[in-house]
């Protein structure tokens, strides 16, 4: 019990730092640009890294590969731990390092968003949806796909990201509106915000106790707060000029 406690507690720390590093990007930003989107850039990855952690001692209370946001998070861990690859690259790393905009002047994406019931999250962090694609569809051929996964697994995990996160439908709407696959991102922050609710949720009815400062702020919003309706997602055209 006290190693889940501990491995909430860093879910929870590491959630904590994420705010207060996205409060500051605004104003970092004008000083240092680069500073501001790689402080930002490690500030998830941290998240990412303790939503791990609580994964390997927990894994026996809950099915992460039975939930799509659960999974997925998992999935852009993996990708980004063994970095081997260009994909799972931020909206802002991919646009604004290196005036990197320029590559892509006139060109139009496509920015999705899922509401959060509750509490609504106003943080933004964009994964281009083809990534998800490039690592569990085997029908993209792609040198990326997620090799210690085996096929029947990668199907699955395709098949719930799909279903359950609206990915078929996105793509839809984006294919119907003529947007390549490679200009349509997606706000991963709600993914996180109903994974770690999920997992919060699980553990909390398993009587396991929140401790530590961090850890008490989130359990309420995170257990019995905070919602996400992945069926009611946003389109919002950006061009780039």
């Amino acid at each position: 019990m006290e190693v889940l406690q501990q491995a909430v507690r860093k879910l929870a720390n590491s959630m904590r730092i994420y705010v207060e590093t996205h409060i500051d990007f605004q104003r970092l930003v004008r000083v240092d640009k680069e500073e501001a989107i790689d402080n930002l850039d490690r500030a998830l990855e941290s998240k990412l890294e303790a939503f791990h952690s609580l994964y390997d001692v927990s894994k026996d209370r809950l099915d992460y590969f039975s939930h799509a946001d659960t999974a997925a998070l998992i999935l852009i861990r993996n990708a980004i731990h063994h970095r081997d690859h260009l994909l799972f690259r931020g909206w802002n790393q991919e646009m604004a390092v290196d005036e990197r905009a320029r590559n892509y002047l006139g060109a139009e994406f496509l920015l999705i968003d899922y509401p959060t019931l509750g509490s609504p999250s106003k943080m933004r962090y964009f994964y281009k949806l083809e990534d998800f694609y490039h690592r569990i569809d085997d029908d993209m051929a792609s040198p990326y796909l997620e090799k210690k996964m085996g096929q029947a697994n990668r199907k699955k995990l395709l098949n719930q990201i799909n279903v359950n996160l609206f990915f078929s439908e996105i793509r839809a709407r984006a294919e119907s509106d003529r947007y390549p696959i490679k200009q349509v991102y997606v706000n991963v922050i709600p993914i996180f915000i109903s994974a770690t609710r999920r997992v919060f949720s699980a553990l909390k009815a398993a009587g396991v106790e929140f401790r530590g400062f961090d850890a008490k702020a989130y359990e309420e919003p995170f257990t019995n707060e905070l919602e996400v309706d992945f069926s009611k997602f946003t389109c919002l055209p950006l061009r780039i000029t």
